[in-house]
C-alpha cells in the first residue's frame, strides 16, 4: 500500500516534459478514515473538485495550446491522487504534440480514473474531466461561498490541533436550517508542513449549532497536517457525531499550490455537486 511519504511531495525531481501517466501517484484514502471511525458504508456522498490552471500542450504543428482543468473525483473512490504527483503529470503534457483539446481530455479522464480507482475491485462512478478553452476563460465566474459568516463573531481561540469538543447545539431553540461559512480554516501539508488556506461552508438542518463553538472548532484546525480531503472528511464526521444534524454538507475551497485547488464536498443526501466557481482567494 503507497504511503504519503513514498510521494514526491517535499522531495527534489525532475520535470518530465513528455507525456507520462506513471507520474500519477494514487494514495488509499482508507487509512485516514480508520482514524475518524469511518470503516464500511460510507456516512457521505460527494467529490473532490480540482481546478488545473497550468495545462498546457503543443498542436501537430508545435503552436502552444493552454486550457483550464475542472475535475470531479467522486469520494467513492479508494484513492486520492496527490497533488504534487498530479502537477507533475499535467507538466508531462507541455512538450506533447497532440492533435485535439479532446484528445487531451480524453487521456487526462483515462488516466485519472485508471489512478483513482487502482486496487478496486469495480468502478462504481467515473470521474468528470472538463477542459475549457482560452476562448471562454473570461466566462469563468468568481464568488465568495453563500451564507451567514462565522467570522463576524468577536470570541477567544486557544485551541489550535483540533478540538471536536467545541462542537455543541443549543436544544433550546429547536430545528433550523442554516448555511454557514468561515474564511478561517487553515490546516497544513501532512507531508511538508506548508500551510493551506481555505474557506468552508457548512450547511445543515437540525439542533441548533452554537455559531461560536463552530467557529472555534474551524480554527483549531490552523496547526494541524492533514491533506484537504481528509479534513473535510473530518468536520463532517466530528459535526455528525457531535451535532447529531438530520441533513448536513461540508464544502471547503482551498487555494492553489503548484497550479492546482482542490475543493472537497462532502454531503449526508443526495444534491447536486457545486458549481465550480472559484473564489477571490483562488
Amino acid at each position: 500500500m503507497p504511503t504519503p511519504e513514498q510521494s514526491p511531495l517535499g522531495k527534489a525531481v525532475s520535470y518530465a516534459d513528455q507525456y507520462d501517466p506513471t507520474l500519477l501517484f494514487p494514495l488509499p484514502r482508507q487509512p485516514k478514515r480508520d482514524e475518524i471511525g469511518i470503516t464500511g458504508r460510507l456516512p457521505f456522498m460527494g467529490a473532490d473538485l480540482w481546478t488545473g490552471y497550468e495545462l498546457s500542450w503543443l498542436n501537430l504543428r508545435g503552436k502552444p495550446q493552454v486550457a483550464l482543468l475542472q475535475v470531479n473525483i467522486p469520494c467513492e473512490t479508494p484513492n486520492i491522487i496527490e497533488s504534487k504527483s498530479f502537477k507533475l503529470y499535467l507538466n508531462s503534457f507541455n512538450n506533447t504534440r497532440i492533435g485535439s483539446i479532446e484528445e487531451v481530455r480524453e487521456r487526462i479522464f483515462a488516466d485519472l480514473n485508471e489512478a483513482a480507482w487502482r486496487g478496486a475491485a469495480t468502478m462504481d462512478a467515473s470521474i468528470g474531466v472538463r477542459l475549457v478553452p482560452a476562448e471562454l476563460f473570461d466566462q469563468q465566474p468568481i464568488h465568495e461561498l453563500d451564507g451567514l459568516s462565522l467570522d463576524r463573531l468577536d470570541c477567544e481561540c486557544t485551541h489550535y490541533h483540533p478540538a471536536p469538543e467545541l462542537l455543541t447545539t443549543i436544544p433550546e431553540e429547536g430545528i433550523v436550517s442554516e448555511t454557514l461559512t468561515s474564511n478561517l480554516l487553515k490546516s497544513n501539508c501532512l507531508i511538508t508542513g506548508q500551510p493551506d488556506w481555505g474557506s468552508v461552508q457548512i450547511s445543515y438542518s437540525g439542533p441548533q449549532i452554537s455559531h461560536e463553538g463552530l467557529l472555534r472548532y474551524l480554527v483549531s484546525f490552523r496547526n494541524h497536517n492533514e491533506f484537504h480531503e481528509q479534513c473535510v472528511e473530518r468536520i463532517f464526521t466530528d459535526i455528525w457525531s457531535r451535532c447529531a444534524p438530520v441533513k448536513l454538507s461540508v464544502y471547503a475551497r482551498y487555494t492553489r499550490r503548484g497550479g492546482l485547488d482542490i475543493n472537497p464536498f462532502r454531503t449526508s443526501h443526495p444534491q447536486a455537486l457545486p458549481p465550480a466557481v472559484r473564489n477571490a482567494r483562488q
